[in-house]
């Protein structure tokens, strides 16, 4: 008898589930009874790969074919020794790769690299759009910020434009990055210099002795206080 009782205990235990084969069987009754809507949004996160894929291709495929471009615009443009002429040449392909793929990577650099072009092909006023663009673009990237300030300001001396000029190479001088601070000084030196204001120069120039050792200009700046 006690063998018989132990037996049919035990195919009691055997014939409950356990918690994992419970939920399993729960999963399946409930995937049978909602079938349709889980296809729905089954097909629907498809969708949305599909779709995120497509997009991410595409714009892989813009960035390929943005600084392909710019490249080719590039040997056409090294080609020729004469930068006035060298600009006729690719003028048409920059405008294209501006126009088209303003968006890409290549595209925003290819903004920076005709600006310098233009500066090149004695086209100031062109150049000077053309890099005032691009600091709209990289207005948030701190080191191309100052770069293309610095490219600015020397525009507008080129341009005689020396208030203007002080007004971009000032932006650096009391900006946080430190890139090419030791150039703004020396340039607002200058600035002041021509302007007459020769104790604002001496000013800058000590500056630029004191806090910029090795700077390019430092020989200059000490050269000018003495």
């Amino acid at each position: 008898m006690a063998e018989q009782k132990i037996s049919n205990e035990r195919k009691k235990e055997l014939q409950q589930m356990d918690p994992f084969q419970a939920g399993l069987v729960k999963a399946v009754n409930y995937a049978k009874t909602y079938q349709k809507q889980l296809l729905f949004i089954t097909g629907a996160v498809i969708l949305v790969v599909v779709v995120f894929s497509s997009v991410m291709y595409s714009f892989q495929k813009a960035e390929n074919t943005a600084a392909a471009l710019v490249n080719q615009a590039f040997v056409k443009y090294y080609e020729i020794d004469d930068p006035q002429k060298a600009y006729i040449e690719v003028e048409n392909d920059f405008k294209t790769i501006l126009t088209e793929f303003s968006n890409t990577a290549a595209g925003k650099m290819a903004l920076v690299q005709f600006a310098k072009i233009n500066y090149d092909a004695l086209k100031f006023d062109q150049s000077y759009t053309y890099y005032s663009n691009a600091l709209k673009v990289f207005k948030n990237d701190m080191l191309m910020k100052n770069f293309l300030l610095s490219a600015l300001g020397n525009v507008c001396i080129t341009k005689k434009d020396f208030n203007k000029a002080r007004e971009y190479f000032m932006q650096i001088e009391n900006g946080e990055s430190a890139l090419l601070k030791d150039e703004a000084k020396f340039a607002l030196a200058m600035i002041n210099e021509t302007a007459s204001e020769l104790e604002k120069s001496k000013t800058m120039y000590n500056k630029l002795v004191e806090e910029h050792e090795n700077s390019i200009y430092t020989p200059i700046a000490k050269s000018k206080i003495k």
